[in-house]
């Protein structure tokens, strides 16, 4: 172990700050420029360690000799910290992330199994990425370290920690949807993956039905002990909803030890949306977008291009409502931003291709010379500028066909302190769990969707108000600082209970 060892080390597939080249070619690292997204949170539980370690993967040439130090210690507003980053080439950056995580695992998470593509899988590769992070994992923790391990990416990182470090506690965080055991069972490599998290300490997942997929797939595939099962918070239960969970294992047994599995959703940072909605810079931005906007009503869909995302469904249901009220030619706008995941993967520019023909389509059937029905922008927008976007819309209009979370809907809550706006959700976004106000919509229903966008936009104030009202608690209530705390509560049970074992 180095001479340097923490007792938090966190695993994940990126590196926590921005690499910026300068001028001179020299490249600094820069802190994220904004503390709300994933990697700010993780980083702010090193506050709560003595020492703390992320371990990542970095791009290089030659992997004996990489042309970085391979552990760096940062400097940030989140304290000192160690990074261990791992030298990978692009033949194994592609064959482990863009090839094993993104055609064979991302379809199957997302319940697409007529995506899932077996045959370029390179499984040693995988396996050995896994192994590398273990490693580094390993000589990073002090004894008895807690080691977090983030996505699915790193399914197998947990078992070689446990054979490397039998004395650290492990735990696991799922950002995707888990899916049924007749979905999930398609990997041929189930059983491993299974066995690796039942390494772990504690499994987490966002919400109850995630929990429940995951143990029906262990239970499927060994034997496992049901330890104990509790009844899901009433604010959890949406009527109706797809999602729906009325119970949730909470522990489970297996060769004679005991796994915490966890629903706990990640929040948003709402105490700074809400000071960048109210700043001099988004008043600004506001006021301009208003008046480019005119009279009309804004909807607004903002996602990644992915066919989980239901973009293309969205569209369509767009264009009929048009095609079914010509009362509202004119009158209402769609700006749909649909970012490219990775545009070097063929499947993704297929989505961008159907979502510009799409849209060319509708604008051109029913746009005219003074108003565009749909903007299509398939850029970045930066978050400080896409909370004034958020300030000016009538709608958000988040409709995936599966999604683990969707924080996109919370942060425009969290945006509209002016309490307006009204949410129309996908009820398979895991969202929908908390987000009960909101309309709901099947996307995989014509019907469905273009109804829930005409209650939306004849919706009364009154309405509006009140469901925006109770959408804000929600979101507050189940913030990232709420996460962060049932994170934090799940590694003090799992020290109880090794201090109880030992």
């Amino acid at each position: 172990m180095p001479s340097e060892t923490s007792d938090l080390v966190i695993l994940y597939h990126r590196q926590p700050y921005e690499e910026v080249e300068q001028e001179d070619g020299r490249v600094i690292l820069r802190e994220n420029t904004s503390p709300n997204g994933i990697v700010p949170t993780l980083k702010s539980f090193f506050g709560r360690a003595e020492q703390g370690s992320w371990v990542a993967w970095k791009l290089a040439d030659d992997l004996a000799k990489p042309e970085f130090e391979r552990v760096v210690t940062i400097e940030d507003s989140f304290g000192s910290y160690r990074v261990s980053r791992l030298p990978l080439t692009a033949a194994q950056v592609k064959s482990f992330y863009h090839v094993t995580s993104k055609e064979a695992f991302w379809p199957i998470l997302h319940s697409f199994k007529e995506r899932y593509n077996y045959d370029p899988v390179d499984w040693p590769t995988f396996r050995e990425v896994n192994w590398a992070f273990a490693e580094a994992a390993a000589n990073e923790a002090a004894p008895g370290a807690s080691v977090w391990v983030h996505d699915y990416n790193l399914w197998l990182a947990p078992g070689y920690i446990r054979q490397l470090r039998p004395d650290v506690k492990i735990s696991f965080y799922h950002h995707t949807p888990f899916p049924a055991a007749d979905m999930f069972n398609v990997l041929p490599w189930r059983r491993e993956i299974v066995e690796s998290l039942l390494s772990c300490d504690i499994v987490g997942f966002h919400i109850p039905r995630y929990v429940e997929n995951f143990v029906a797939v262990v239970k499927s595939l060994l034997d496992v002990t049901i330890q104990r099962q509790e009844k899901v918070p009433e604010d959890w239960i949406n009527e109706g909803t797809a999602l729906n969970e009325r119970t949730q294992v909470t522990e489970i047994a297996y060769e004679g030890r005991r796994i915490a599995v966890s629903a706990s959703p990640v929040g948003v940072n709402v105490g700074y949306i809400e000071d960048q909605a109210a700043s001099d810079e988004t008043e600004e931005r506001l006021t301009r977008i208003r008046e480019e906007i005119g009279e009309g009503r804004l909807i607004l869909s903002v996602g990644r291009t992915d066919y989980t995302k239901g973009g293309i469904e969205q569209l369509e249901s767009f264009g009929r409502v048009l095609r079914d009220n010509p009362e509202l030619r004119g009158k209402i706008r769609l700006m749909h931003v649909s970012v490219a995941a990775n545009r070097n993967m063929t499947a993704y520019e297929e989505i961008q291709n159907e979502l510009e023909q799409a849209a060319g389509r509708i604008n051109g059937a029913y746009g005219s010379f003074h108003w565009q029905p749909i903007s299509l922008i398939s850029r970045a927008i930066p978050f400080t500028e896409l909370v004034a976007y958020y300030r000016a819309a009538d709608i958000a209009w988040i409709t995936p066909l599966a999604d683990g979370m969707n924080l996109v809907c919370k942060e425009f809550c969290a945006a509209r302190a002016d309490g307006d706006g009204v949410l129309v959700l996908s009820e398979f976004a895991g969202a929908a769990v908390d987000l009960a106000p909101a309309v709901m919509t099947n996307p995989f229903s014509h019907r469905s969707m273009d109804s829930a966008i005409l209650q939306a936009l004849n919706m009364e104030e009154e309405e509006r108000r009140g469901r925006m009202a109770e959408l804000r608690a929600r979101v507050r209530r189940h913030d990232l600082t709420a996460w962060a705390e049932a994170q934090t509560a799940l590694f003090r049970n799992a020290e109880a209970h090794h201090q109880s074992a030992a």
